[in-house]
């Protein structure tokens, strides 16, 4: 098992395929559509509010973001609802066989999302290892850990894929918690419900595999920091080990 972070690509030194995510032209048309143009539709048709950002203030580099997933909806408010200090060079992981199977789908996703292709079932092809060279690159990565859409809002076992990716790289995984996003667009629904639902997205604190621990071990446990986020309906749990409340470090972060 790593237990260092990876080391980033230096500037211009990138794989061809990755190019793109690194380009000042595509971070600043990425801009416009993400804060310009998503933020202010997402904040009209939902009230979605952030909390726990305080959890990862010193979070510098390249990091791991795992979400719970059930609504097109998730992808969206995280983009563009979280402080732009960590979405700036965000990168997505989207299903190829739905956003990359028509070119029109491919180029909104890239732009508003800032996605790269996830080969779900057997990975082959152009996409295999695309997460790893990405956070190797400097870039931070989103995965939704369950593979798919909730189709009844209940959040399911995470597949190891991002447990694993923190355990070779070395970076951080945080756990997001999504609440509300079922009820305001669940699957078959292309737009949110009427009366601005509510929505909120909880940050927890970064999380690394502990020593000893495997993978399955730490995917176990990174799922269930969710899964408690998510009952608790709070992003400070158990283990965050916070001094007086506010601003300490926990025991998992600091080791």
């Amino acid at each position: 098992m790593s237990t260092g972070a990876a080391t980033p690509a230096r500037r211009g030194q990138q794989p061809p395929r990755l190019g793109r995510y690194h380009a000042r032209w595509h971070r600043v048309l990425r801009f416009v559509a993400q804060r310009l143009v998503l933020r202010p539709v997402v904040s009209t048709v939902t009230a979605t509010t952030v909390e726990g950002t305080d959890n990862v203030e010193g979070l510098t580099g390249p990091y791991i973001l795992v979400a719970n997933h059930c609504s097109h909806l998730d992808t969206a408010v995280v983009i563009s609802q979280l402080p732009y200090r960590l979405t700036k060079k965000l990168t997505v992981g989207a299903a190829a066989d739905y956003f990359y199977s028509r070119w029109w789908t491919k180029a909104a996703t890239s732009l508003f999302f800032n996605t790269y292709p996830i080969h779900r079932g057997r990975s082959s092809g152009k996409g295999k290892g695309l997460s790893q060279q990405l956070l190797t690159s400097g870039l931070p990565i989103m995965i939704f850990p369950e593979g798919t859409r909730s189709r009844d809002g209940v959040m399911r076992t995470f597949k190891p894929g991002a447990a694993m990716l923190s355990a070779t790289t070395g970076l951080p995984c945080v756990p997001v918690a999504l609440l509300g996003t079922y009820e305001a667009m669940p699957v078959g629904r292309f737009w949110p419900l009427p009366g601005r639902p509510r929505v909120r997205v909880l940050v927890g604190r970064p999380m690394r595999p502990q020593p000893g621990e495997s993978v399955r071990e730490f995917n176990t446990r990174l799922t269930d920091r969710v899964r408690t986020m998510m009952t608790m309906q709070t992003p400070y749990v158990v283990g965050d080990s916070r001094r007086g409340g506010h601003g300490g470090r926990s025991q998992e972060e600091a080791s």
